[in-house]
């Protein structure tokens, strides 16, 4: 009679366990999935920035020159640099300003963090940047004393670009990443406004 009890308690168990093991493997299938969605909304939204940057004006109206659906917001690549600017500052703090285009030596953001000075260079591209901008950036955070740098495009980096800035204290922030901190600091700001959920006041 223990024996038959004991096997009936050994198979309820077997059973829990693949119960569980199933409910876990569907959970993170389901984690998988939803990250993967994430992702294509953010190069979807990377892809939307670059368009949204790229509108040429005229220099002596100042009208855009491209028809598109009204719906679009027409912007160019000058005011991509507030675009970045704002959302740098509001990730990582501080106070960020955007140079005065020409003579300004390749640096487009001049970043004031708690720890120092961070040097920025951004680009509304669809392809992919090479090393260039990072060196131009190099050379300046060496010129300035700066503590750090950051180069920022709407596309992606070559693999060389990559290798080149290893070791350099100079972020590099693809299309993807700049959608992340700028709705990281979305976030951040609704929660300025509405507070923290335990904090509200009922």
């Amino acid at each position: 009679m223990i024996q038959i009890a004991l096997v009936i308690m050994v198979i309820i168990g077997l059973v829990h366990l693949w119960i569980v093991k199933r409910r876990n493997d569907y959970t993170a299938r389901e984690i998988i999935r939803q990250l993967n969605k994430s992702r294509d909304m953010k190069r979807t939204m990377a892809m939307g920035l670059h368009t949204r940057f790229n509108f040429k004006r005229d220099p002596e109206t100042g009208k855009i020159l491209e028809k598109t659906s009204d719906l679009f917001i027409k912007q160019t690549a000058h005011e991509f640099e507030d675009f970045v600017s704002d959302v740098i500052e509001d990730y990582y703090g501080g106070e960020a300003e955007v140079t005065v285009g020409s003579g300004d030596h390749g640096v487009d953001i001049r970043h004031f963090r708690d720890d120092g000075l961070y040097l920025g260079q951004v680009k509304a591209f669809k392809e992919d940047m090479n090393y260039l901008p990072i060196a131009l950036i190099h050379s300046n955070m060496v010129k300035e004393n700066a503590k750090g740098g950051f180069v920022v495009t709407t596309g992606n980096f070559t693999d060389k670009a990559r290798q080149y800035a290893q070791d350099l204290n100079i972020e590099l922030i693809d299309g993807e990443t700049l959608v992340n901190y700028w709705l990281i600091g979305l976030e951040d700001k609704d929660k300025e406004l509405v507070g923290q959920p335990e904090e509200i006041k009922t």
